[in-house]
């Protein structure tokens, strides 16, 4: 957390929060729409005070996902940002943080729907020395477009 709090925003820039004051509990959701939301096998998110978040750049756009939540994101890159359940915090998804390092998720919650092969993944091989470093040259001259992750 730096002095102004925690920020962060969409992969292109045009929606960016900032967060003054503590986060509440970081977790993943296994429940179906937050796959869907998120494009993945859940969903990270952080509680936020209502009132310590700002949309310092832009606002994202909402879907109404259930009858109880709507879902905000950005509708020029599609990057999910917000949880909504018309409580006194929203939700904002962990990925999302300039320093999501420092949103580590404490609770998992949406069981019922989550892979059967999820606690696996952290056992799966990853590539071999030469495969790499094939990888690595092709990354090496590659022009990110992406926002930086700090206020500009």
């Amino acid at each position: 957390m730096s002095e102004s709090g925690h920020s962060g925003g969409c992969q292109c820039g045009r929606v960016r929060f900032r967060v003054d004051g503590a986060l509440g509990r970081a977790s993943i959701c296994h429940c179906r729409m937050c796959q869907k939301a998120f494009g993945s096998f859940f969903g990270p998110l952080v509680s936020a005070p209502n009132e310590g978040l700002t949309w310092t750049r832009g606002e994202p756009s909402w879907f109404q996902s259930s009858n109880k939540v709507r879902r905000g994101f950005c509708n020029h890159c599609g990057t999910p940002l917000a949880y909504d359940w018309g409580g006194p915090a929203l939700e904002l998804a962990i990925g999302a943080f300039d320093d999501p390092e420092s949103v580590p998720p404490t609770i998992q919650v949406g069981l019922g729907h989550r892979m059967s092969w999820f606690s696996r993944l952290a056992g799966l091989p990853t590539r071999t020395p030469e495969e790499q470093e094939k990888v690595d040259r092709f990354q090496a001259d590659i022009v990110s477009f992406q926002h930086p992750d700090r206020d500009t």
